[in-house]
């Protein structure tokens, strides 16, 4: 295409913002979400109760716990864990920042490790290579909706005697030789913030088949009271609430999963649309003679990538800008495109704090200079994905040199 890019004044590809990670609520979400207003119960209740047995059922874990984030969800994991100061925890560099962060909250060291060149999640090698007799904890992170290899993180655990904590914030669904993400691992934790596959607006669960640990995030989600409000309310028996650890306020809402229970019945559907518009981008992309990456699909017939993001990986060494400027292009062009994420390694607080260089990592290196992620939610006609491939070619055809 040599159409004058709208970065630098000329028309735009679409004339309405196609958004990046817009939530798609229907009817069923509005009605729940009304009832709740009605019944005069929109904090932690029976809402909330059901979501966490369906959502459980779903996975196929044996418990589940709603909490107002993902990012408390990985923070109590360490805490009903017993982590804390002199303890280390290995994280992948490439992830979002909570990730990380959770592991400073709770003392302990946050260890980072580079990401397959291929998945873009957790290198066994590099964990196999970081554990000390300090790890307690490995976090995997199932990127883009794509599952660790868990195999093989499970045996180093093993080896070396330390926990396996999923952050599986956008593996809803997402599936590891024949068994479900949440119910692998002793504690598994899941997003449902806006731009997520399933999404109450915030929020987030923990997912778990150990009594004690369930027992133990229950207590500390809710101020560490032995018995919480809808507790005592629907055994319709007075009886006081003791603090008997000091918890926090990580609790989740009625409202918030009243749009939880209906976008769960509707994961299945959501999935299979995201796949649709995966192998359309796959088969537009792989004519860019190599410019342009995609994300790979597990091969197995048992496991499955849930595609939370569509992240392609661009050659910037043939073109004549970065990777920045592309992303700006493409928003000109009204096509919602964003990253994910710029390595922890390069972030200010933990490359001042440890020391890191860019090239410490550098198959994470080379996908946070790279990477795009594209609108890829269910809601999307095939008009949209048709932009958003134009545009990509559009924009990198401008550009290359």
């Amino acid at each position: 295409m040599t159409t004058t890019l709208a970065i630098e004044g000329g028309k735009p590809l679409r004339e309405k913002m196609l958004l990046f990670g817009a939530p798609y609520f229907g009817q069923e979400e509005y009605d729940e979400v009304l009832d709740t207003l009605k019944s005069g119960w929109i904090s932690t209740g029976p809402k909330t109760k059901k979501f966490e047995d369906e959502f459980a059922a779903y996975v196929g874990a044996k418990y589940a716990v709603a909490l107002n984030s993902c990012t408390a969800g990985l923070h109590l994991s360490l805490v009903v864990s017993g982590i804390g100061p002199g303890d280390e925890v290995i994280v992948p560099t490439l992830t979002f920042g909570a990730t990380a962060n959770v592991v400073e909250h709770v003392g302990a060291h946050p260890v980072l490790v580079d990401v397959d060149a291929t998945t873009l999640t957790l290198d066994a090698n590099a964990v196999a290579r970081a554990i000390t007799p300090r790890t307690k904890a490995i976090v995997p992170v199932h990127y883009g909706g794509m599952p660790a290899d868990l195999d093989a993180l499970h045996h180093i655990a093993k080896q070396h005697n330390v926990m396996v904590i999923e952050d599986a914030a956008h593996a809803i669904g997402a599936k590891y030789k024949g068994r479900t993400v949440g119910s692998l691992s002793p504690l598994t934790n899941f997003s449902f913030y806006a731009n997520k596959n399933l999404s109450t607006a915030e929020g987030g669960m923990v997912t778990t088949d150990d009594a004690d640990l369930e027992h133990k995030l229950r207590v500390y989600h809710l101020h560490g009271l032995s018995r919480d409000a809808w507790k005592r309310y629907h055994t319709k028996e007075y009886s006081l609430s003791e603090v008997v650890v000091p918890g926090f306020k990580y609790n989740m809402t009625d409202l918030q999963a009243s749009l939880g229970i209906h976008q769960l019945r509707k994961q299945e559907k959501f999935i299979a649309r995201r796949e649709q518009i995966a192998s359309f981008y796959d088969e537009a992309f792989s004519e860019m003679d190599g410019l342009v990456w995609t994300p790979p699909r597990p091969r197995d017939g048992l496991s499955r990538n849930v595609l939370h993001l569509y992240p392609i990986l661009i050659d910037v060494t043939r073109l004549t800008v970065n990777r920045n400027r592309i992303i700006s292009a493409l928003l000109a062009e009204n096509i919602g495109a964003s990253m994910h994420f710029n390595p922890l390694h390069m972030m200010p607080y933990y490359r001042e704090t440890y020391g890191y260089k860019p090239n410490d990592f550098p198959n994470a290196q080379r996908v946070g200079e790279r990477e795009i992620s594209l609108p890829i939610q269910p809601q999307i006609t095939d008009h949209d994905a048709q932009d958003v491939v134009d545009a990509v070619k559009k924009v990198l055809g401008a550009y290359h040199k």
